[in-house]
């Protein structure tokens, strides 16, 4: 009897034993729903059900939230807040997902993912979502009428898809660029209050703008270019008074411009280009003194370009080619000082080339051709990168050197020019009888201006000990001129004597003192330490390099008067900044308070302006070699601007440009140990690392580490763990920047040189007309940004 009760046991204990096995061999959901509410059973069975995530990330796991590399975020309780798969080629519908068993989730991201079908329409379940982005998909059909239920809805991304449809309310970001969408612009766009972003370019859309657009006081960007619109743009645009970003290009507007443009204040970017618009350049434009991009080429306006316009002296680009304007090229031109970009080609625009362009040194693209401009060409336009001339009526010798520096059919169809090119006759010699008139002219003056010289000489030996004084009193900027006897006993009475009181930082190469000068200019002295002073190796290329560096202009690169040699000291003056380093600020609790995220944002775009430039707009090439947050100064309106030039390295590409390794701890590129070669790469290392300081509010010591080494190591944190908490957590629009400037860092951060960007690319990513990130900063990890691509 007890043999069989035995028996029976182990048949049932086997029974039992197979049964549960089968049961977690089945699917992973079987184990989810042993441990875990009904509720979450469902939202891991919705998610299994699709399929997109692979089984060997899911099996033997108690939740979806442990999955592995699974792109899932949860709250506290274990449900699915945030799903994230961008980017995997899913495949298949979104129809698969079953929303209805997602009501806590805050955020959709299945961009990138060839999806196929329509918007199911069960979508409108998820009444928590605030971000939904399905851009870069195969999705068709009309958007469901059910996107007007998500009432959180603040970012919606639609682009890249062949879907139609009206537009839902209640958004704050509206991205259904590059699609099918037809008809016009509904009226009821302007009911869309929170709106800052809209994305319509590239689609079908026909009819009028509508002149509700102006209830959107909130927006930043408005992109409905390459579209069918007609009509004049309406004057009541000029209410948006916070918009950034306009684009109205490849359209059939018509009419003027509106001088309601001008109330615009705020704006950096507008296109206009290929319309029909008609009537005048408003005078009131210049009123729009942040404007960088000014692009109205392919259209019909007439009219001299207004002198006034200058007074937008931060612009750019300057685009106004394929128009009828007429008058000559202003005279002021050169107080467009940051100018990159001039087209005023296919215009009937007369008089001479202003020999004031060649002072524009930021200037790299000029095309005047097809116009009728006369005279001769200033020899200064030789040295812009890239000039286009032909089709005017110019005449005389051409430049010396153009031809090096330019081809031969950027001067074709100006018939009177004259020189060495090919295609060109020679200039005519001058006559014998000419040159020995202008030989006696050049001797009778200078006999005169000998003559004159030495009676002068007479009065100047009554008068020493009266003009010492006044020297004494004179203009540091005589330093110009490389002599620092003048300016060097103010400096050291001002300083007295470089006293430790009046140190106000300190550097790798040297300390900065605060001086106030007897002409009540205030300046900063970077005072070079004693060892390099001694080293005539460094004397000399120090000399040569500040001589280069006086030709730097950049609104982010600090301002360099002079420097002054001697032989008890060397030092560098400098444009004094009142707000100091951003170090000191960021070791601030109540500065770094102060510096709120758009200000931090702002810093970094400005650095990497900086770096730009010194990396692809010198030649050589200026690589810094001493980027850190005590290098980077603020004025009293927490401008930007990078500093410390005394010691930047020249780049030539004839040698091996290795040196000793300089630079502050902590922020010198790893390859420089073992190469001792600079590159522009290792700047661009300090600059990721400032990044992230700028971010975390000190420097990312651990971070670094752990990038060093294997990528299993990287902490598992989330970006917005990292994040300074000091200041006000950033909006949204601010949080987009954020995520963009983390994955920018972490890729200036890799350890190999060849795989970080160049700074021409980190400057491009900073583009205003950049489409922003819908990722909130906590459903971003450190891992995730690591291997994010830019």
């Amino acid at each position: 009897m007890a043999s069989a009760i035995s028996v029976c046991i182990v048949v049932v204990a086997w029974a039992t034993c197979i049964l549960l096995c089968g049961a977690y061999l089945d699917t992973a959901f079987e184990v989810v729903k042993a441990s875990q509410s009904p509720a979450l059973q469902l939202e891991a069975k919705a998610l299994l059900e699709t399929r997109w995530w692979p089984s060997e990330d899911t099996v033997n796991t108690s939740s979806p939230c442990e999955w592995r590399d699974a792109g899932i975020t949860c709250n506290a309780l274990g449900s699915v807040t945030a799903i994230d798969r961008a980017g995997f080629g899913l495949g298949g519908k979104l129809e698969l997902l079953n929303f209805s068993s997602l009501p806590n989730l805050v955020s959709l991201d299945l961009s990138g993912n060839g999806l196929q079908g329509s918007i199911p329409l069960e979508i409108g379940t998820l009444s928590k979502l605030n971000h939904l982005n399905l851009s870069n998909n195969k999705l068709t059909g009309e958007l469901p009428p059910s996107l007007a239920n998500l009432s959180q809805l603040v970012g919606l991304y639609l682009g890249g898809n062949k879907l139609q449809g009206s537009i839902p309310l209640e958004i704050v970001i509206l991205d259904i660029s590059s699609n099918h969408i037809l008809g016009q612009i509904p009226p009821h766009l302007g009911l869309l209050a929170n709106l800052t972003n809209i994305h319509l370019s590239n689609n079908q859309i026909t009819g009028l703008i509508p002149s509700e657009i102006r209830m959107l006081r909130n927006l930043l960007f408005l992109d409905l270019d390459d579209n069918r619109l007609a009509g004049p743009i309406p004057s009541t645009i000029g209410r948006l008074t916070k918009l950034k970003y306009l684009s109205l290009a490849l359209n059939q507007i018509n009419g003027p411009i509106p001088s309601t443009l001008s109330h615009l204040t705020n704006l950096q970017y507008l296109s206009l280009g290929w319309n029909k618009i008609n009537g005048f350049i408003p005078v009131e434009m210049e009123k729009l003194k942040n404007l960088t991009v000014l692009d109205l080429q392919f259209n019909n306006i007439i009219g001299p370009i207004p002198t006034h316009l200058a007074n937008c002296n931060g612009l750019e680009d300057l685009i106004l080619a394929h128009n009828n304007l007429t008058g000559s090229i202003p005279y002021n031109i050169c107080d467009f000082f940051w100018l990159q970009t001039m087209d005023l080609s296919h215009n009937f625009i007369n008089g001479e080339i202003p020999r004031e362009l060649g002072v524009l040194g930021h200037l790299s693209s000029l095309d005047l051709s097809y116009n009728n401009l006369r005279g001769s060409i200033p020899s200064a336009l030789v040295f812009i990168k890239k000039v286009n001339l032909s089709y005017n009526f110019l005449k005389g010798p051409i430049p010396n050197g153009y031809y090096r520096y330019h081809p031969f059919n950027t001067l074709i169809g100006n018939e009177h020019l004259c020189g060495d090119l090919k295609g060109f006759p020679p200039c005519p010699v001058q006559s014998i009888t000419k040159k020995i008139k202008i030989v006696v002219s050049i001797t009778f003056i200078l006999g005169f201006l000998a003559l004159g010289s030495w009676l002068l000489s007479r009065l100047v030996v009554k008068k020493t000990q009266s003009e010492s004084i006044e020297k004494k009193e004179g203009n540091l900027f005589s330093i110009w001129n490389f002599d620092g006897k003048i300016a060097y006993e103010d400096i050291i009475a001002s300083t007295e004597d470089f006293d430790i009181k009046y140190c106000i930082g300190a550097g790798s190469y040297g300390s900065v003192y605060k001086a106030k000068l007897p002409c009540c200019r205030v300046v900063a002295l970077k005072k070079l330490h004693q060892l390099e002073v001694e080293n005539p190796s460094f004397f000399k290329s120090f000399k040569n390099e500040v001589k280069v560096l006086t030709e730097i202009r950049h609104r982010n690169i600090i301002k360099l008067y002079g420097f002054c040699l001697h032989r008890r000291c060397m030092f560098l003056i400098y444009e004094y900044m009142e707000r100091g380093s951003l170090f000191s600020i960021l070791s601030n609790d109540d500065e770094a308070i102060d510096l709120d995220w758009s200000k931090r944002v702002s810093i970094i775009k400005g650095t990497a302006n900086a770096l730009f430039y010194m990396h692809h707009e010198c030649f050589p090439a200026i690589v810094h070699r001493d980027i850190s947050s005590n290098n980077i100064l603020l004025d009293s309106k927490l401008e930007v601007f990078v500093s410390d030039f005394g010691t930047a390295k020249l780049l030539d590409p004839e040698s091996s440009n290795q040196t000793l390794v300089v630079g502050t701890y902590g922020y010198i590129a790893p390859e420089l140990a073992y190469t001792m070669k600079v590159t522009e790469k290792c700047d661009v290392y300090s600059f990721g690392v400032v990044v992230m300081e700028i971010l975390m509010g000190r420097h990312p010591t651990e971070l670094l580490t752990s990038l060093s080494s294997s990528s299993s190591s990287c902490p598992d944190m989330m970006l917005h763990d990292i994040l300074d908490k000091r200041p006000l957590p950033p909006s949204d629009p601010v949080a987009h920047d954020i995520f963009l400037v983390a994955t920018v860092a972490f890729a200036c951060l890799r350890a190999k040189p060849k795989s970080r960007p160049t700074m021409k690319r980190v400057s491009q990513e900073f583009l205003p007309h950049k489409k922003p990130t819908t990722k909130p900063l906590d459903s971003v990890s450190l891992l995730q940004l690591r291997n994010q691509e830019m």
